[in-house]
């Protein structure tokens, strides 16, 4: 059953970063999370973004996820106006250094400003995290969490299973 109103804002620094961004929304309405999303950039909206980080408990929003790209500032940024979990996400753009100075941007932050990373473009961990956070106070969506992972479980004990019906020779026993 999904929220009318967002409890999960998604922001990105640009919209090129929308491909990557989208796997958090994607999951997020898979388990049925509201979330909005929008552009907010840390370098060229700093007042937008001040207004966003600034009211987003007011408006309803739990967790937030920001994905950014280069100097990947926003996520940051963002954590130290607001009290609300902040998730970051790398983004590896067209003017980063194969993402390390996104990863290490976010990943980097000073005692007292936290901000959760994920790895470099995994918007849907974030998605899943942000879930996690929710989750841990309700029920219903860590019922549908636990369906989640079940359902990783058996896609991998399929896959595991084709791999011996193919041949593969199979050592490990689960039963020692």
């Amino acid at each position: 059953m999904q929220t009318s109103n967002p409890v999960v804002g998604i922001i990105m620094g640009s919209d090129s970063d929308l491909p990557v961004m989208q796997d958090a929304k994607n999951f997020l309405d898979s388990i049925g999370i509201s979330a909005e999303v929008t552009v907010v950039s840390a370098h060229r909206t700093p007042l937008r973004m001040v207004d966003y980080a600034t009211q987003a408990r007011k408006r309803g929003l739990k967790v937030i996820i920001a994905g950014a790209g280069g100097a990947a500032h926003l996520p940051g940024m963002v954590a130290s106006l607001t009290s609300l979990p902040v998730i970051g996400v790398p983004v590896k753009s067209s003017n980063s250094i194969d993402g390390w100075d996104s990863v290490l941007s976010i990943l980097q932050m000073p005692n007292g400003v936290p901000v959760a990373t994920v790895a470099l473009n995994a918007a849907k961990n974030a998605g899943i995290l942000a879930a996690q956070i929710i989750g841990s106070s309700d029920t219903s969506v860590a019922e549908k969490l636990d369906a989640f992972k079940a359902e990783m479980n058996e896609e991998v004990l399929a896959k595991a299973a084709r791999l011996q019906a193919n041949g593969l020779p199979n050592s490990f026993d689960t039963n020692q």
